[in-house]
């Protein structure tokens, strides 16, 4: 495309062989200039144009420039014009700006709202001189109305133009959109779609916008008290808030029409030829994943909350993406169990998860809690209890969710461990004091918003590339545990193998993939995560399974600790008993913590407690098997239970090799990866 100067665009021209007689002919035809713009035209052109040279002119695009006017800071608001379909504020907000002295020009339900309220209000029609019609579709689309707006204050022409055509100036607009993504929501038919799409007021939008340098846009509710306490000190808007109310006005404009053009092409059943995702900038992040990632925030889709609200503390770009998935995992395993659910996570995925079961003994020796401090426990500081204890070396600094109101118990657990910040729907105030105290005041408090529903189809930006997809919202219930491909059949899964299958598969739909996850007693005790060979991802979550059962072991449970020894720094030193490889100088600074030295735990040892003992684990992958490979690795760490989607070309040798080993496997059909 070309694009030329009207000065540049004659002496282009002049060169030209001529099809027309004057340049005023082209600029009609191609420009649709003003009469007045054309009048300016005179230059002749003596000889026919080529069609080629034809061509450019109707691809040229024509570059308005500036209209000079005056240069103001504050504008005075002496005319405003309000049109809002939420009223919420919108009488207390009209009330101050007539008490300021300015003039309010209304329509509809609007005027009707301030005049109950008892203030003068002039009606659009009779400010105009055109009665409202068509079934209301045109009511604001006047010259008073758009010339009030656009015209440049201090400007010669427009100021004897306004005087010419009895249009008065028009300081501030206040509006609100049709609702239109709420009426295709509501299962509007198309034509009352249709009818919800808004042609006043976002012609009004974005006529009080574009001449932002006198007129002021005001399109929500929360931005009545910044225009209040601006004009009450400064006794009219600044430049510089009207700019930013023009950029928040045009985002809500491309915003409601890049909703309309994706509906509009989904009833013709093409994809939206455009889509527009317009954002709101919420709050800055210190940094990104790494610290010279700079800048950093967080950002709102426009006209929809964030998920979470902060009631403490200042978290971090990873923390929120922690968050996100943890508070997802336990939400969906509340609703896939029916139990009071929590996870641990660490750099987007977890750590652990569980749902609420009661403890044995030995896990309560285990967990450093005490049988009749267990029993005491509320259903979800359990759970919390569990989610953490599933592999409490990779939690140390987690990222906790709940699914349930945090109450004083959980808080009191989360008290003594390591962890940056928890996600709930709701703190008690005991709950909520004890955790606001924790690391200096510092510790990170989000609150789930209450009914937050996620857009259908998510986007994500990567190196100049947008990907879109369907979001995940599958929801894993014992439904999909029907179908048991092996011998025993259904009726071989107890509701505790159901359970845990649905813990399993949840868990492993949160985690980065390949994964698979092993759960027991509705707690995860393995997951392996983020590795390129399924088979890997068994052998990282067995071993960590192998870890988390042997700190059941009697001698592990009989470790004699020195006073002094910190919580943590015990869970550490157990691990590495139970692990062994030690160097020298790390057995040194190991036995150090000990008040007697340990004798080794010896692989006989460690390998006649877990075959003895460890029984009832489920295995679940987010992806077939496709070898039995990961079947044999898998008995070696008490499974019973499989639960995968199926689809490999080796579905059959993998079923038989679960049948050798008396286990019961289950197809989901359904794919879990996470990226």
């Amino acid at each position: 495309m070309y694009v030329l100067s009207l000065v540049s665009l004659v002496s282009h021209i002049k060169g030209w062989p001529s099809a027309y007689r004057t340049i005023p002919a082209i600029a009609s035809s191609y420009f649709r200039l003003t009469p007045h713009l054309s009048r300016h035209w005179t230059t002749q052109i003596s000889e026919p144009l080529a069609q080629n040279q034809v061509t450019s002119v109707r691809t040229m695009a024509h570059i308005l420039t500036a209209v000079a006017g005056d240069q103001v800071d504050v504008v005075t608001i002496t005319r405003v014009l309000i049109s809002v379909s939420d009223k919420a504020g919108i009488v207390e907000f009209a009330t101050f700006l007539a008490s300021q002295g300015a003039e309010l020009l209304s329509t509809g339900g609007t005027a009707k709202t301030l005049r109950e309220s008892g203030l003068s209000v002039i009606d659009v029609s009779d400010y105009t001189g055109s009665a409202e019609c068509l079934d209301g579709r045109v009511k604001t689309l006047h010259p008073k109305v758009h010339g009030g707006l656009l015209g440049v204050r201090g400007n010669p022409q427009h100021e004897a133009e306004m005087q010419e055509h009895g249009i008065g100036k028009i300081d501030m607009t206040i509006l609100n959109l049709y609702p239109f993504e709420a009426t295709v929501k509501g299962g509007g038919n198309f034509e009352q779609c249709i009818e919800n799409i808004d042609i006043g007021g976002p012609s009004m939008l974005r006529s009080t916008a574009k001449n932002h340098a006198f007129t002021t846009i005001v399109t929500s509710p929360d931005q009545y008290k910044e225009v209040i306490g601006e004009v009450t000190e400064k006794k009219g808007t600044t430049l510089a808030l009207r700019k930013r109310f023009a950029a928040r006005a045009f985002a809500l404009s491309a915003s409601y029409d890049s909703a309309i053009a994706s509906w509009f092409s989904g009833q013709l059943g093409t994809e939206a030829p455009v889509v527009a995702r317009v954002y709101k900038p919420e709050f800055p992040l210190k940094y990104g994943c790494n610290p010279h990632q700079k800048p950093a925030g967080i950002s709102s889709i426009m006209g929809k909350p964030l998920p979470f609200s902060v009631l403490n503390g200042t978290p971090g770009y990873i923390n929120l993406l922690d968050a996100a998935n943890a508070w997802q995992l336990v939400k969906e395993l509340r609703e896939g169990t029916g139990l009071p659910a929590a996870s641990s996570f660490k750099h987007v995925s977890p750590a652990g998860a569980a749902v609420s079961v009661p403890l044995s003994e030995v896990e309560c020796a285990a967990y450093e809690i005490t049988p009749e401090a267990a029993q005491k426990l509320t259903p979800v500081a359990l759970a919390y209890l569990r989610a953490r204890n599933a592999d409490p070396m990779c939690s140390f600094g987690d990222f906790a969710a709940v699914s349930d109101v945090v109450d004083e118990a959980t808080a009191l657990i989360l008290k003594k461990e390591v962890s940056d910040g928890i996600v709930a729907p709701g703190f008690t105030q005991e709950a909520l004091a004890i955790l606001k105290a924790k690391k200096g005041g510092n510790f990170i408090i989000l609150e789930a918003t209450a009914e937050f529903e996620p857009t259908e189809v998510e986007y994500r930006e990567v190196y100049g590339m947008t990907f879109s997809q369907k979001r995940n919202d599958v929801i894993v219930t014992k439904d999909h545990m029907s179908r048991v491909v092996t011998k025993g059949g259904v009726s071989s899964l107890s509701d505790s193998a159901i359970r845990d299958m649905i813990v399993a598969s949840i868990c492993v739909k949160y985690t980065q993939s390949n994964s698979v996850g092993f759960a027991k007693d509705g707690m995860m005790v393995g997951v392996g995560a983020g590795q390129q060979s399924r088979v890997d991802c068994v052998k990282l979550a067995g071993r960590k399974v192998r870890t988390w059962f042997l700190r059941q072991h009697p001698k592990v449970l009989g470790l004699k600790f020195k006073e002094g020894v910190k919580r943590q720094d015990r869970v550490n030193a157990r691990v590495r008993y139970i692990e062994g490889d030690f160097t020298k100088e790390e057995r040194v600074r190991w036995e150090g913590q000990f008040s007697e030295i340990p004798e080794p735990l010896s692989e006989e040892e460690k390998d006649s407690f877990m075959a003895d003992k460890l029984k009832e684990v489920t295995i679940s992958s987010d992806a077939f098997f496709p070898f039995r490979d990961s079947i044999d690795h898998a008995s070696k760490v008490g499974v019973s239970y499989v639960v995968q989607p199926g689809g490999s070309v080796q579905d059959a040798q993998v079923t038989a090799a679960c049948e050798e080993y008396g286990m019961e496997m289950c197809f989901t059909d359904l794919r879990l990866f996470h990226h």
